[in-house]
């Protein structure tokens, strides 16, 4: 027996008390909310509830005898008037933004829009009376959370942390020791084979693709394909569906257990910048339907259609104070009923759009730095969107780390050969301070990196010259045209020892140069085992081997012991590990010595013919941390020639080589001989090599895994 009280409108969602449920929906501009209650099976509701209250907008009632399992959905009625931005349509079920569990997925029909679909925008206005519900996911209430300590998340500082970019489903969808029923889902990820290779690499951060509930785009589904990535968010409580597998929401927690106790923190790709409704012609799934003109940025000039700085069709309005309140309300569920510990922001410069114009000092950015729960997460921006001044690099405030392109394509112009990378080069390994300090930040506000999940990976970046993303059915249209990469004599797949040899060596070179930058370092999910998409470099609607890791076959079997003998070094020097600029200051009793030298090959340091000489491609640089670990110089040569590397005598010596890019595991040939100052060290062409020498601080010990 169901009875209905007037409820509470705090906090919003469905919530289990022991007795019943309290349902509350913001809505401003409604006139009327119905709560839709499914069994199991129905295409239709079994019973409809009119919800009996409104406060300040939100909608509300508590319904006894309501159990958690329930399904659920609303219809929310109000205006149809879409010259104003409203869009209600109670023929149109639409899902609960603060659903913590979903049941089912989209099917597509024309019934899901709240418009009579045709080709001119009179039909468009004209609304659509056809009942959604059987072609709607449902909501599900979830029982009350319990407090799990294991979950609490890891705190590794960012000086410790190195970022690994994976998929749940392509990260464990062919490990052959993984159970089959267990591929490709949350619990997999918790299996010892998964955690034995991130710990092996050295990993500390686990970043996911989206897992917040997303759809697949009605045109990729018409062609068979699906929305791989995740990038189209429906609700943003709610882990997707298509990961549950037989562990359901308590198989994520287990995986975000597991890699607790092994020391990994767990991060979200989370996507606040607009959702899988599109514009104004889309269809009506949850958002649109509760109240199109608070959730979404609409044009003033016509407030039928929505801003679009996403790409996407639409822009989420997080500047409405209710909006704004969705989106931390959802961030402190990850970290409290997850245990996630870090976000990574898809197209993060529409959350600082107030209203419009992007400014580091947006309600949404303050927000988080007060708020006590977010305020100790990681924050990562990818700083831009396709809206009026949209990139922002450098733009972000204190508190926040952003994807550095700039070192991204300076570091692969450099060893591909372009002129004029050095000096961008230089700037990125030194933690683009440029870019950084003026918004008083660290080195460790840029996340330094060769490849993403968009764009080619590592492999491809030195296997193809032109995308080859026909399999993504939009005539190879999509995707970057400007990519930095180079095939070296032939594109994609070759038996040529040579080419597979030139290839080989500067993966190691990318690798090394992201890995001895200051900053954070991030690494692409296969990069350790030179996965390849065939040189597709959008393959977000792929789910298949295209994106799948391949564990049955490993192209280069010594990559991933040369990312772990590299990160071990990272990890045992501080001076690659800094938390401020470096400033040429004296470093110890030791001056001239400072923490910082650039040197040429010539044996000076570097001059300013030498920074103007755009074709230059060979540098030195000598660092230090006064106070601890080894001081380190980090010769680089993007040449095809070797060359004599003479050393200037103001860095002193003497100089062991620890690390060689020439080597396949990266650990320095056993007996190499130490050098001093004037002395000649000879560089290969396309290398890096990096020696140490004793400094203020204790040796360091690092030993190599293998």
């Amino acid at each position: 027996m169901i009875a209905v009280d007037d409820g509470v409108p705090a906090p919003l969602g469905a919530h289990f008390d022991g007795r019943g449920v309290n349902f509350a929906l913001f809505s401003e501009h409604a006139t009327a909310v119905d709560i839709c209650l499914f069994e199991p099976g129905e295409r239709h509701e079994t019973r409809t509830v009119r919800l009996p209250c409104r406060t300040d907008d939100v909608w509300h009632g508590y319904l006894r005898g309501v159990l958690p399992g329930q399904l659920y959905g609303y219809r929310v009625h109000g205006p149809w008037d879409p010259a104003n931005g409203h869009r209600f349509n109670a023929s149109k079920l639409v899902l609960d933004p603060y659903a913590r569990e979903i049941r089912g997925r989209i099917r597509w029909h024309d019934a899901l829009y709240g418009h009579r679909r045709a080709g001119d925008n009179r039909r468009e206005d004209r609304i659509d009376r056809r009942d959604s519900a059987v072609y709607m996911p449902k909501g599900v209430v979830t029982a009350p959370e319990v407090p799990d300590l294991a979950l609490a998340p890891v705190r590794r500082p960012l000086t410790e942390t190195v970022i690994y970019e994976a998929h749940v489903k392509a990260l464990t969808r062919t490990h052959p020791d993984i159970p089959e029923a267990e591929r490709g889902t949350y619990a997999a990820l918790a299996h010892p084979a998964i955690i034995e290779h991130l710990v092996k690499l050295g990993i500390t951060a686990l970043e996911l693709l989206p897992i917040q509930a997303f759809a697949d785009d009605r045109f990729l589904v018409e062609k068979g394909l699906v929305n791989f990535w995740g990038y189209q968010p429906l609700n943003y409580f709610a882990p997707d569906p298509r990961y549950l597998g037989e562990g359901g929401l308590g198989g994520l927690k287990a995986a975000i257990r597991e890699l607790n106790a092994a020391g990994i923190e767990t991060w979200l790709d989370v996507v606040y910048n607009h959702t899988a409704e599109g514009d104004h012609s889309g269809p009506t799934l949850s958002f649109r339907g509760i109240d199109n003109a608070s959730y979404y940025k609409l044009d003033p000039a016509d407030r039928r259609r929505t801003i679009d700085c996403t790409g996407c069709g639409n822009t989420f309005d997080v500047s409405h104070p209710r909006v704004m309140q969705l989106v931390l309300d959802s961030l402190r569920h990850w970290v409290t009923a997850y245990g996630i510990a870090g976000f990574r922001f898809d197209l993060a410069s529409s959350l600082g759009r107030s209203p419009l114009a992007f400014t580091p000092q947006a309600a949404f950015f303050q927000a988080v730095a007060q708020d006590p729960v977010l305020a100790r997460v990681k924050m990562v921006a990818e700083p831009w969107d396709i809206g009026e001044g949209g990139y922002q690099l450098g733009g972000y405030p204190r508190g926040w780390s952003e994807w550095n392109d700039k070192f991204r394509d300076a570091a692969r112009g450099f060893w591909k050969g372009d002129s004029g990378t050095l000096a961008k080069l230089t700037q990125g390994l030194t933690g683009s301070r440029e870019v950084f300090a003026p918004s008083r930040r660290s080195p460790l506000a840029s996340v330094n990196f060769i490849a993403s999940h968009d764009g080619y990976t590592l492999a491809d970046t030195v296997a193809y010259e032109q995308k080859h993303n026909a399999a993504n059915g939009e005539d190879n249209r999509d995707g970057h045209n400007h990519n930095v990469s180079c095939n070296y004599g032939f594109e994609g797949d070759t038996d040529d020892v040579g080419i597979l040899s030139i290839r080989a060596r500067q993966k190691r070179n990318m690798l090394a140069t992201v890995m001895l930058a200051q900053g954070v370092p991030m690494l692409l999910m296969g990069d350790e085992r030179s996965r390849s998409q065939g040189g597709n470099n959008n393959a977000y609607a792929q789910d298949n081997p295209t994106s799948w890791m391949d564990w049955s076959s490993d192209p280069d079997p010594k990559l991933a012991a040369f990312v772990a003998n590299l990160l071990a070094l990272r990890r045992a020097q501080p001076a690659l590990r800094r938390r401020s600029f470096f400033t040429g200051a004296p470093i110890g009793p030791d001056a001239p010595l400072r923490d910082v030298h650039w040197l040429a090959p010539e044996g000076t340091e570097m001059e300013n013919r030498h920074w103007a000489d755009d074709g230059l491609q060979v540098f030195g640089m000598q660092i230090g941390n006064d106070g601890a670990g080894d001081r380190l110089l980090l010769l680089f040569n993007a040449g095809v020639e070797a060359l004599d590397f003479r050393l200037a005598p103001v860095i002193g010596g003497p100089w062991q080589p620890v690390f060689d890019t020439g080597e396949a595991t990266g650990t320095a040939p056993p007996g190499a001989p130490s050098y001093g100052p004037d002395d000649a060290v000879p560089l290969p062409g396309r290398s890096v090599l990096v020696l140490t020498a004793a400094g203020v601080g204790a040796r360091s010990g690092w030993v190599p895994t293998g």
